[in-house]
């Protein structure tokens, strides 16, 4: 994982040291906060990038102005998708060019299947420097067992 240089430190300072790496590792790598009230937590949330839940997305993307993109591959998006949502396959070779054409200042609402590519593309856009970005936790199925719809069709 890491070296960690103990050169004159005391076997407990060296290990206190360790454990504050790895504290600070877990820390570092957590996902972000994932809200349960549809009240404004998502928008606090959506300020930095954040997994919501499928309350908090719902009410997310029922704001004026928040682009909702599906970064299924297309056959996926055919067969159910949140109405209104723009497909971009994250497994698509033209993926980044079409994050950047974005306004960097708009509101993005992200999903997938299950959660992992919408993070992943959560992430990707965060680096680009996207700052109002919600990605639903749990993907479409957390959307459809908390009763939200879906449409299918391409775009």
């Amino acid at each position: 994982m890491f070296a960690l240089q103990t050169r004159g430190l005391t076997r407990t300072a060296a290990i206190a040291l360790a454990a504050l790496a790895v504290i600070g590792g877990a820390t570092a790598c957590s996902s972000g906060t994932t809200s349960s009230s549809a009240t404004g937590a998502a928008t606090a949330a959506a300020a930095s990038g954040s997994h919501v839940s499928a309350a908090d997305f719902q009410a997310a993307i029922a704001k004026p102005g928040v682009t909702v993109i599906d970064v299924r591959t297309p056959a996926e998006f055919a067969s159910g998708h949140i109405e209104g949502a723009k497909n971009i396959n994250i497994e698509g070779a033209d993926f980044a060019t079409q994050i950047l054409a974005l306004d960097k200042a708009g509101t993005y609402a992200v999903y997938c299947h299950s959660g992992r590519r919408s993070g992943l593309a959560l992430n990707d856009m965060a680096n680009a420097g996207f700052t109002n970005i919600y990605d639903l936790d749990g993907g479409i199925g957390s959307w459809s067992n908390n009763g939200g719809q879906l449409v299918t069709g391409s775009a």
